[in-house]
Formats: structure tokens, sequence, C-alpha cells
């Protein structure tokens, strides 16, 4: 087996490849320069068309693409159906001025991966790509509250049997990490250690029938566990 020669240098990791689709150029070009000047990222293309984010898509299949819902042609929610159904699916994150929960329920069920405020900052946005690329799923958290249901609100009526089945404490960590918070802040949260937190987590999923983190954000919309303001 050949041997490294001394001294030389790392394989440098491969870039987080990265699909820019918006009509307006002006934040596009913005936004290229901020992702670029991000260490591990690099835009690769753009799209100012809901068509064209599919074709770009297919023909440089980006890690990630980054997308406006409001664009003309066929629009941004049905282009993200077909870019999450082609066969490299690349991760979506949806850049949104007024999110609403309803809006990222069809992001998720159309196999979107979350979304970001267009408000935040590009620290905050390189963060949001590189989770969507390690996980599967990202919720802005600025703009979300998780609300744990309690004895005042009864669960909304279609998710009211299987919120039912967990305990308040069950509820409490499915909330919080529908909302994207990490095991090390639920448990600072709920006074717990991390590894409880992931023993909830799992007991949560084994009794949802759950395998994805985007399944308990999906139910915990649903259940009204948690609200985008």
């Amino acid at each position: 087996m050949k041997q490294p020669q001394a001294g030389a240098a790392a394989p440098t990791p491969h870039p987080i490849q990265i699909l820019l689709a918006d009509d307006h150029a002006v934040l596009r070009s913005g936004l290229r320069q901020l992702l670029d000047a991000q260490p591990g990222l690099h835009v690769v293309g753009e799209a100012a068309t809901g068509e064209e984010a599919v074709e770009q898509a297919r023909a440089l299949k980006p890690d990630v693409v980054v997308m406006d819902l409001v664009m003309p042609g066929m629009g941004g929610l049905e282009a993200l159906r077909r870019i999450a159904g082609q066969e490299r699916g690349a991760k979506i994150l949806v850049l949104t001025g007024q999110p609403k929960e309803q809006v990222l329920l069809e992001v998720l069920e159309a196999g979107g991966s979350g979304y970001v405020n267009k408000m935040s900052s590009s620290d905050d946005l390189a963060h949001a790509i590189r989770s969507v690329v390690e996980h599967e799923v990202f919720v802005d958290r600025a703009v979300t509250k998780a609300r744990v249901q309690g004895s005042g609100r009864p669960p909304r009526r279609q998710a009211d049997f299987t919120v039912g089945r967990l305990s308040a404490r069950e509820r409490e960590v499915l909330a919080l990490t529908a909302a994207g918070h990490t095991s090390n802040e639920i448990g600072q949260q709920l006074s717990v250690s991390p590894k409880t937190v992931e023993t909830y987590r799992a007991r949560i999923m084994g009794k949802l029938g759950f395998q994805h983190r985007s399944e308990l954000v999906r139910f915990a919309l649903r259940a009204g566990l948690l609200k985008v303001e």
C-alpha cells in the first residue's frame, strides 16, 4: 500500500453545493456573495422560475436548494415537489418572509427540509444549510414556539388519540425537539441529562411509529404542539 508523503496536506472536504432559486436577481446575487464567503459552502447555480429550479437541480445535482415559494411559472411548492422526487433529490430549504404553520406543513409534506426566515443572518442561513445536510429537517427557531399541551387546551382532534398516548414529559420533549432544540438544550430546559432526553425521544418515536425527525415536526404542527409565529 502506498504510504502518504510526509508533510502532505490532508484532503480538502467537498464543499456543500448550493442552488439558489428566487425570482429577484438582486437577492440571488447578495445570497451568492454571502454564502460563497462561508467556509465549506459553494453556490453552483441560480434559478429565477420554478421550471428553471427543477432543470438546474437535475443538471447540477446540488446538495441543497435554497428557494422562495413565490416564483413565476409552476411556483416554488410544485418545483419543490419535483426536485424532491428526482433520483438524487437535494435537500430543500425554503426562504420565507411570513412563515405560517400551514406553509411549513406543506413544505415538509412536499419533501422539503424546512424553512428559513428571509431576515436571518448569513451565519444563520449557513447553519441551516449545514444542518439539513447532516440531519433531516431544519425549523427556524426565531419564528417558532414550542407549546406543550396541558389540561387547559385539548390537542387538535385529528391528533387527539396519538397525543394522548404520550406522557406530559414526552410531550415536552416532542415539542422542543420539533422546534429544533438539541438534546443538550432540551436537557437544560427540563433539568435532565441529554441521555435522558434521547431516551424520551426514542420512546416517543416508538409510540408514534416514526423513524425521522420530519415526522415529529409534522405531527407537532398538527397536534398544536408547535406554533409558527
